[in-house]
């Protein structure tokens, strides 16, 4: 009797599970973009494996070589294999998309349930300074961070941040404004329970899902104001193999040795297609009305 309650107890979760795999499986885009994602990672893992070259090593007499068996993807000015810069540089992307993702996040969660859950005076001081900073479009804004702060790859990472978290805010603020009126919130309050425990026990878990669609969405975006930044000289500063700054180091030889660019570009569009794809499955997967 007990292995059959046990068997029962699982059956939802199964079945949800299955139906999950069903949905991503009828999603051909999105699992083209958990493809390209997961090799990225993979790729990340493996990279001092995967690059034939060490990515800081120069070579002045091999430099501006076009593709060929020995370099696949040609070498930069400086005689750098390509290729080895371009696998080394997915470790720096992930780190900041990871980082970017968990601070800018972190940050809109904490504001958008505060702002929400309390109202009048709280929630018109938070707003407004979230209006601040929406707006300024968010790579002009990162870029006023970014120079203030001093170009570095960390320096970039926060000014990333600093403007990333505004969306969260707004969606998390919405989600919590649904539900703190909701009949459970009101009984759990009418228990007892303090403020702190009915935010992140009871209000935040109900904020997750959203949350996680937005994520994924919005780390393409990340990429790309990381590569912003590293092209204009204020995220990773040279040797760093970071895509952004390798496409700002090839614009000067685009004429005579267009592989530079191309390549470091090429990657970062890529990376920015399959989190795109990945982000639409995942919100397609999450709509209440695909999972009926």
């Amino acid at each position: 009797m007990e292995e059959k309650a046990q068997i029962s107890r699982w059956e939802p979760l199964i079945e949800d599970l299955k139906h999950t795999a069903y949905l991503w499986k009828k999603n051909k885009l999105a699992m083209f973009g958990g493809i390209i994602i997961l090799a990225f990672i993979v790729v990340a893992i493996f990279a001092p494996v995967i690059a034939p070259y060490d990515p800081y090593e120069q070579n002045l007499a091999n430099r501006l070589s076009p593709p060929s068996w020995e370099h696949l993807l040609g070498t930069d000015q400086y005689g750098r294999d390509i290729f080895s810069r371009i696998v080394w540089g997915t470790r720096i992307e992930l780190k900041i998309i990871f980082l970017v993702t968990v601070i800018s996040t972190s940050i809109g969660i904490v504001i958008g349930i505060v702002s929400g859950y309390f109202g009048g005076v709280v929630d018109e001081v938070l707003m407004r300074i979230t209006d601040m900073f929406l707006a300024f479009p968010s790579l002009v804004l990162a870029m006023a961070f970014a120079s203030a702060l001093g170009p570095s790859l960390t320096n970039a990472i926060i000014a990333i941040s600093i403007v990333s978290w505004t969306v969260y805010a707004r969606l998390v603020r919405a989600e919590t404004i649904k539900i703190k009126n909701m009949p459970y919130i009101e009984a759990i309050r009418s228990l007892g329970a303090s403020t702190p425990r009915i935010l992140f026990l009871h209000i935040f878990p109900m904020t997750v899902s959203p949350v996680l669609v937005q994520m994924t969405l919005r780390m393409g975006s990340i990429i790309l104001s990381a590569a912003g930044l590293g092209f204009l000289g204020l995220g990773a500063q040279p040797p760093t193999p970071e895509w952004g700054a390798m496409v700002s180091d090839g614009r000067l030889y685009i004429m005579n040795a267009w592989w530079i660019s191309t390549f470091s570009g090429f990657a970062i569009a890529l990376v920015v297609l399959g989190f795109n794809f990945l982000g639409d499955g995942v919100r397609d997967i999450m709509d209440p009305r695909l999972r009926r």
